[in-house]
């Protein structure tokens, strides 16, 4: 047991070693970071401030638009779940090129988020873009600038984002619905129960911890979205992108505030955690196991 035991720990030392140095070390010094004003190119060593960085967050106008967007982000969350769980209904039943359109679907999942990034610029490139070319013939003259505008570039980064979404949503969808009884729905059909009362009376419920498992990690990947967002736009044209994480990056990496940064990221982290704390709570009335 004992050589068993030591050997388990040779396994996961890795792992533990890596979480600890590059997660839980930089963790707990950016919390003491965020009670302090440390410039990281000053030279000078942190001096406690206390909670002034979060009243300067309470009066900073560019915090509240980053509060505003990452709030934003929450919206794809839902949309991308139900359109990949209508996906995944289609495809569980017999369907042409099945496993085909499985593998399309779910490509987006394994592909570089800075690839996808690219794409979509092309996609919405506002001059020569396939989607303000069809855009133009059918008839609109003045597409939307999508990226390169303030007024439009939120709403293509929550397009991405839903797109980006559907793919990973159907796949578990599709391994929750193939553990669903074929009893169960033999025996509701038997009693009368057309294709809406199917799935709205048998099936969702039957797969809601799915469903509250990908609102959970949606969520959370949302809020802490970065890659895609700072490669296509940086947080513009004229904020209209910047989120959280970004707001939190340049903060740090571009002013070097780290003790402002810090605050920013554990306030991105508060939000996160309450927002996992009100869907727990509120799994009990819809979660059926």
């Amino acid at each position: 047991m004992k050589r068993q035991k030591l050997l388990g720990y040779v396994f996961i030392a890795p792992n533990l070693i890596g979480m600890t140095v590059f997660m839980l070390i930089p963790a707990l010094f950016s919390f003491y970071l965020m009670f302090t004003d440390w410039v990281f190119a000053s030279g000078k060593p942190p001096h406690f401030i206390g909670l002034d960085n979060f009243k300067m967050m309470v009066r900073d106008d560019l915090f509240a638009i980053s509060f505003k967007n990452t709030l934003m982000l929450l919206i794809p969350v839902p949309i991308s779940i139900m359109l990949g769980f209508l996906i995944a209904v289609v495809l569980n039943n017999r369907a042409y090129f099945q496993k085909t359109l499985r593998a399309f679907f779910f490509a987006p999942h394994f592909t570089s988020g800075i690839a996808i990034a690219f794409v979509w610029m092309v996609l919405f490139q506002p001059a020569s873009g396939p989607i303000n070319a069809f855009l133009r013939s059918i008839g609109i003259e003045e597409p939307p600038q999508w990226f390169a505008s303030p007024d439009t570039a939120m709403f293509a980064v929550l397009v991405m984002m839903i797109a980006g979404g559907i793919g990973y949503n159907m796949i578990i969808y599709l391994a929750a619905l193939q553990e669903i009884s074929l009893e169960q729905l033999e025996a509701a059909k038997m009693d009368g129960a057309t294709f809406w009362q199917l799935l709205r009376l048998v099936i969702l419920p039957l797969v809601s911890p799915t469903t509250f498992f990908l609102m959970i990690t949606g969520f959370i990947g949302s809020i802490k979205g970065f890659g895609m967002i700072y490669a296509i736009t940086q947080g513009g044209p004229a904020n209209s992108t910047t989120v959280f994480s970004i707001f939190a990056y340049k903060k740090a990496f571009n002013f070097y505030e780290m003790g402002y940064a810090s605050a920013v990221s554990w306030t991105m982290f508060l939000l996160i955690l309450g927002i996992t704390l009100i869907q727990w709570a509120g799994q009990k009335k819809w979660v059926h196991y």
